[in-house]
């Protein structure tokens, strides 16, 4: 009989907890996702899951205890915690009683080859992870390919941007660079290079959006900086009607993929 984990203070469920931590997960190269769906996805999409966490007491979804059998038949290791330990770890109101640990998968640029139909979102210094989790989740909608953090951007892996993604950071790529690793790309890659600005001549409906083509995006509270703008091939404005002179970095991004595919999708037409 597997023995349950009863103890806070369990070695194996402090260095769980600890997973919260930007640090440690930096260190470890693993993360913690927590709920039904999210623990499906990564079975479905191949994640490398190192554990399973499951509360008996919680668990009573048969699709989670399906689940459960399907990582130890894989050799996953699978923690068995009591209520109590299983709520010391979650973050969430009314846990399921399901859990996991996995591996962090990242891309070099390097590694990176531009097909055709390729659509790239590049944020640079993105500091919400909600904001970034609901553009991987946006980005897949639209069947792009992944994201390019440059320099100071949040952490894709902060539980704040997992629940935002719904499960898409297992299906998109992520990278991580310098800008100017970035810019280095662009030069022995073939794609089309689009920025935002207010203080850009063209709108954004008035012009093309040509494949393979990466989406820039600048930060929530600087946007795209001089050297950024040099190095786009084309830069458009997003219309702002009323009092307010900006939209979220999430929403503004959105608005920019779906336009992206809009023209796409008239272009097959």
């Amino acid at each position: 009989m597997t023995e349950i984990i009863t103890s806070l203070s369990n070695p194996r469920i402090k260095q769980i907890r600890k997973l919260r931590e930007r640090k440690e997960r930096a260190s470890s190269g693993l993360f913690f996702i927590e709920g039904l769906r999210i623990v499906g996805d990564a079975f479905d999409h191949g994640s490398p899951i190192e554990s399973l966490v499951c509360a008996p007491e919680l668990l009573e979804s048969e699709f989670g205890l399906s689940l459960v059998e399907k990582a130890r038949s894989q050799g996953i290791a699978v923690l068995e915690v009591s209520a109590d330990v299983f709520q010391s770890l979650s973050t969430k109101e009314g846990p399921q009683g399901l859990a996991a640990v996995a591996r962090q998968v990242w891309s070099s640029i390097d590694e990176i080859q531009m097909d055709s139909k390729d659509l790239w979102v590049a944020l640079d210094s993105v500091a919400d992870p909600g904001n970034l989790g609901t553009i991987l989740r946006t980005l897949d909608a639209v069947d792009g390919k992944g994201v390019i953090l440059l320099d100071h951007c949040t952490d894709p892996f902060d539980p704040s941007c997992m629940r935002a993604s719904m499960g898409s950071i297992f299906t998109m790529r992520v990278v991580k660079c310098t800008f100017e690793e970035f810019a280095g790309w662009k030069q022995r890659q073939p794609f089309f290079l689009v920025g935002t600005s207010d203080r850009a001549e063209t709108d954004y409906e008035a012009t093309t959006y040509p494949l393979p083509l990466v989406l820039l995006m600048g930060s929530e509270r600087m946007g795209l900086q001089s050297h950024h703008v040099s190095l786009c091939d084309q830069m458009v404005s997003l219309p702002m009607r009323g009092a307010m002179d900006s939209l979220n970095l999430a929403v503004a991004t959105g608005v920019m993929l779906y336009q992206i595919h809009s023209y796409q999708r008239k272009l097959q037409s």
